[in-house]
């Protein structure tokens, strides 16, 4: 009886045990909502952090062209001059030629050939 007694004594510890177990998951959990509720409260959205945003607003006049692909840009709203690598310059085309003039495209073609 008294092996009886003590396995009864045994499986009761063993659930408290277990019930303990759940009841420290289930703290945790909610103090980490707690936490990530706090955190996300403060964060400040950016549209563009640091590294992403576009810090080039066009189109920019090349003012200067230096040896080994350097080119001196300056843009209408502003006095000051950008000093850029010429491989991250791209060409801009949305600004209407100046006087309206018309701009006159002509086609090469491949000089004949004894065959023709």
């Amino acid at each position: 009886m008294g092996f009886e007694k003590v396995g009864a004594e045994r499986k009761l510890q063993l659930a408290e045990l277990e019930n303990l177990r759940l009841e420290a998951y289930e703290n945790s959990r909610l103090y980490k909502e707690k936490v990530k509720a706090v955190h996300d409260k403060n964060i400040k959205l950016r549209i563009m952090p640091g590294k992403l945003r576009l810090r080039w607003d066009g189109p920019y006049r090349v003012e200067k062209a230096e040896p080994y692909v350097v080119f001196h840009l300056s843009h209408p709203s502003s006095p000051n001059i950008l000093k850029v690598n010429g491989h991250r310059l791209k060409l801009y085309h949305g600004e209407k030629m100046k006087d309206n003039k018309e701009l006159n495209i002509f086609l090469l073609e491949d000089p004949p050939t004894e065959e023709d």
